[in-house]
């Protein structure tokens, strides 16, 4: 499934131990393993063109400070080329521990524009990097290399947001107790009914092949969004308009057929989850839930603490042709405090299948969906 995997590093706490999950990935798929760094020689340079004026006045003299620069550029593209070289050590070891093929790579620009550059136009599989870099502090959250990355790649990008304990905790609780790996038994997927939700469910399904994990569904339906229309309609509504529109009928039918069918197709998208993942060999567990969906899941994910949660770049009802996230993802790959695997794999599932678990409706709920304008 991934036979390419691409590794941004910069000897953070969470890029070393994005190189761990990598390498894990990469011995069980036999991945090529490419790792990555970024350096900002000509950012350097920039600025030291800018704070020239600051340079005592034996340096300012034309032919002196065409020498420093010379002699800095050439420190600064050195350094910081040796600097790149050092970052990559640490995983081409771990690569050729595992025996796997490595190559690292090294540019010079801005890290997010370079990455995502390369990574778009190059043959690989999946893009995994540490939420946060050298640059984080207490309240950051998502680093801006790890956004832009995250929302401009057009691969799989596996966001690492999960850090090992400190040492201490491993000596008095054991190595399985200590990194949560007792507990992580589980990849949780987000359903929606999309090809992007079914393709995210697939590759979860490969993953619990490869690391003996089990798969969770879940699927979350919004019953109450049309409570806020309405009563927003109502303030605007004209007495006469309201006569017109039917509001008090229109609101009973909503209560009545639409919410209860918004359930029955949501449940149907889990059961059509659970038919791809018994032909593909694995028992899958379902969970329906309402509210709004991010929310519903990220409280889902605290309180089950997930190996690994799966979701699709985009959802149902996103445009075919976006290219960044949807708001929905966007949101948990944010907020969720597992790992986050954002896919582009599209499954559409056989017609029969669809047809054998779509939604069903009585002639009762039939008869009044003739009334829905």
């Amino acid at each position: 499934m991934y036979k390419t995997i691409y590794v941004p590093v910069d000897n953070s706490d969470y890029s070393n131990q994005a190189i761990n999950v990598a390498v894990d990935l990469g011995k069980a798929f036999q991945s090529k393993m490419v790792g990555c760094h970024v350096y900002a020689a000509k950012m350097h340079n920039y600025r030291f063109k800018q704070m020239e004026y600051t340079l005592p006045e034996e340096y300012l003299e034309e032919t002196e400070l065409d020498r420093q620069r010379k002699i800095h550029d050439s420190l600064i593209t050195m350094g910081l080329k040796l600097i790149s070289d050092g970052y990559l050590v640490p995983m081409q070891q771990r690569c050729v521990e595992a025996g796997l093929e490595f190559e690292p790579r090294m540019m010079d620009g801005k890290h997010s524009t370079e990455i995502v550059a390369d990574v778009n136009a190059g043959a690989y599989d999946l893009v995994v990097l540490g939420v946060l870099g050298l640059g984080r502090v207490r309240d950051s959250s998502v680093g801006s290399v790890c956004e832009r990355v995250a929302r401009r790649s057009n691969k799989d990008v596996l966001i690492v947001k999960n850090l090992p304990q400190a040492d201490q905790s491993a000596e008095r609780d054991g190595n399985a107790e200590r990194d949560g790996t007792a507990e992580r038994d589980t990849i949780l997927v987000g359903i929606d009914g999309s090809p992007q939700s079914f393709g995210a469910l697939m590759t979860a399904i490969d993953l619990a092949k490869r690391f003996g994990k089990k798969v969770e569904a879940i699927a979350v339906y919004d019953p109450y969004l049309h409570y806020t229309v309405f009563n927003g309609i109502v303030n605007v509504l004209t007495e006469k308009a309201a006569k017109v529109f039917r509001f008090e009928e229109q609101n009973q039918l909503h209560e009545e057929v639409i919410d209860t069918g918004l359930a029955q197709i949501y449940q149907s998208h889990l059961e059509v989850a659970g038919t791809m993942a018994a032909e593909a060999g694995v028992e899958i567990q379902k969970t329906l839930l309402d509210g709004k969906a991010f929310q519903k899941v990220l409280n889902h994910a605290r309180k089950t603490n997930p190996w690994l949660l799966v979701i699709g770049r985009i959802g149902i009802h996103s445009p075919k042709e976006e290219t960044d996230l949807g708001s929905n993802t966007d949101n948990l790959f944010r907020s969720v405090p597992c790992d986050v695997l954002l896919t582009t794999r599209l499954e559409y599932p056989e017609l029969d299948v669809k047809a054998e678990e779509s939604i069903r409706w009585t002639p009762e709920a039939e008869q009044r969906m003739t009334r829905v304008p």
